[in-house]
């Protein structure tokens, strides 16, 4: 099983990414396909959506494993998925990814960053849907 990534993407906020994301990620899950969704806006609204109210007081986010990618350590995404009553799994987002932003800036390769990241957990999933920041 090698996932297929989807981004629910648009340049524009208030367009329902979010509630696509969602709603399809536990769509294919009740379809028996194994779904891990990425929240990758700070304002974190798919992790709190899925039930996750302070998504600050996380242990372990996206911008930990993304800074781990840059600096060239270990990467294990396993320590902050979060398993959901839906069937769905969850990377959680908070408000740190707004200054991962600024060090992306300077990062050599910065656009495979988060590919780096979903790598290793690939194959053990058939869909990861991430929703994304709205564009500037």
């Amino acid at each position: 099983m090698s996932a297929t990534i989807i981004a629910v993407a648009n340049q524009k906020g208030g367009t329902g990414k979010t509630t696509t994301c969602e709603n399809l990620g536990i769509g294919l899950a009740r379809e028996g396909k194994h779904v891990l969704l990425v929240d990758t806006d700070p304002q974190a609204s798919l992790t709190i959506a899925l039930g996750y109210p302070r998504p600050d007081d996380l242990p372990v986010t996206p911008t930990d494993l993304m800074t781990n990618v840059m600096q060239e350590r270990p990467v294990n995404p396993e320590e902050t998925i979060l398993s959901h009553t839906k069937g769905v799994d969850l990377i959680p987002a908070s408000i740190m990814l707004s200054g991962l932003e600024v060090s992306l800036v300077n990062a050599i390769s910065r656009e495979t960053v988060l590919k780096q990241v979903l790598e290793s957990v690939k194959s053990q999933y058939d869909y990861i849907l991430l929703d994304c920041i709205p564009s500037r």
